[in-house]
């Protein structure tokens, strides 16, 4: 008969195998939370199936590669312009197909311009190739031409929203003065 001791070994071993096949794979696209992961440069949340996009990278410091989720693949490829891993073979950029929700290598895809996607840069990716698509570098000219003409996302963003607060305070105080007075 089993002893307990050899039940109890095989249970703990089964529990180790099950905790090991669980994990990351350490490569390709992960799942995503919907309406609950952010973006990494914007925050947020992803809800648009059709045109987020995720960077796998490897950071020095850590010893597995790292997921970053992006509502927008301008936001990714503005994120990933100043990091040191951009240019790094191993790091994976993955962006939904705008028909059908499926990831794809991003680097391979065609992008359609005229798409509503969640920062407004407007481009839908897919792994057919159009005659009026863009590869991955035309779609980052045309990302970054978005971003100067309105430059009003991510850090942007929080930039405006600094300095016109801080007019305001400004202003307030300059009016307190008056009323004073």
């Amino acid at each position: 008969m089993w002893s307990k001791a050899l039940l109890l070994h095989y249970a703990l071993l089964s529990l180790l195998l099950l905790v090991a096949c669980s994990g990351d794979s350490g490569t390709g696209p992960k799942e995503v939370k919907w309406d609950r992961d952010a973006c990494e440069r914007c925050r947020m949340v992803l809800s648009d199936r059709f045109h987020a996009a995720q960077i796998r990278y490897f950071p020095a410091e850590k010893k597995r590669s790292v997921v970053a989720f992006f509502d927008d693949i301008g936001c990714a490829v503005l994120w990933l312009a100043d990091k040191p891993w951009e240019r790094d073979q191993q790091t994976e950029i993955w962006v939904a197909d705008h028909r059908t929700g499926e990831w794809i290598d991003a680097r391979l895809a065609t992008y359609v311009k005229g798409n509503l996607t969640p920062m407004e840069y407007g481009l839908g990716a897919q792994s057919e190739t159009i005659s009026d698509g863009l590869t991955f570098d035309q779609a980052k000219q045309h990302i970054n031409e978005v971003e100067k003409r309105f430059n009003v996302h991510g850090v942007h963003l929080l930039e405006r929203l600094k300095e016109q607060a801080e007019i305001r305070k400004a202003e307030k105080q300059n009016d307190h003065r008056h009323n004073q007075h």
